[in-house]
């Protein structure tokens, strides 16, 4: 595992310095991950499946990067993946896997309105908190789905000591906006001693 990446993933801030970073790590990026045991992106296609989440209707990658989220969807069954993040360097390893449909650069800051109603489902698999993408985020997802729709997303150990994420996701539930279909801390890179929440919920 390229420790020098991961150190520097928890220590970055901006949106620009982010990009950079992923931008640099592409090349290595999967071998590293893999080397490292990582497991939260099969841990949310299967919980996605697990929740009801139609396979044959789209779904957005949200922060696909190179793709590794992209290939555990694909493998549990999800047949129409559009992708986007915001390093190049990650989509052009992502291209070469052949299981998106699409893949689009996005800033920041993207609220990605033109894509409302599109997808029945959305997955943010290790993409919001620490190091990452802001909560703020998770809300702009929202947005974008249908009633019945489904997100997907984990927050890992570093991110929960923040106790904002999960009460964040609290309050979508206790307000009657969502439903919880699913709910597991489990591994996220094991090699790392990481751990990680997966979450499922639906659109009300």
């Amino acid at each position: 595992m390229n420790k020098g990446f991961l150190e520097r993933v928890y220590r970055t801030e901006g949106a620009e310095e982010m990009r950079r970073l992923y931008d640099d790590w592409a090349e290595s990026y999967d071998a590293d991950l893999r080397a490292a045991r990582y497991a939260t992106p099969g841990r949310v296609a299967q919980a996605l499946r697990s929740a009801g989440a139609d396979p044959e209707k789209p779904l957005l990658d949200f922060g696909c990067g190179t793709g590794l989220s992209g290939e555990a969807l694909a493998e549990a069954g999800f047949t129409t993946l559009d992708g986007v993040d915001v390093s190049d360097g990650m989509l052009e390893v992502a291209r070469h896997k052949g299981v998106y449909r699409a893949l689009d650069t996005i800033t920041e800051d993207d609220a990605m309105t033109d894509r409302a109603g599109a997808y029945a489902t959305v997955a943010a698999i290790g993409v919001i908190g620490s190091g990452a993408a802001p909560l703020a985020v998770l809300d702009r997802l929202w947005a974008l789905l249908p009633s019945g729709g489904r997100m997907g997303f984990s927050f890992n150990d570093h991110t929960l000591q923040d106790p904002a994420y999960a009460a964040h996701v609290a309050a979508l539930v206790d307000s009657g906006a969502a439903a919880e279909r699913f709910r597991e801390h489990g591994p996220h890179v094991p090699g790392e001693g990481v751990g990680a929440l997966v979450v499922v919920l639906e659109k009300v």
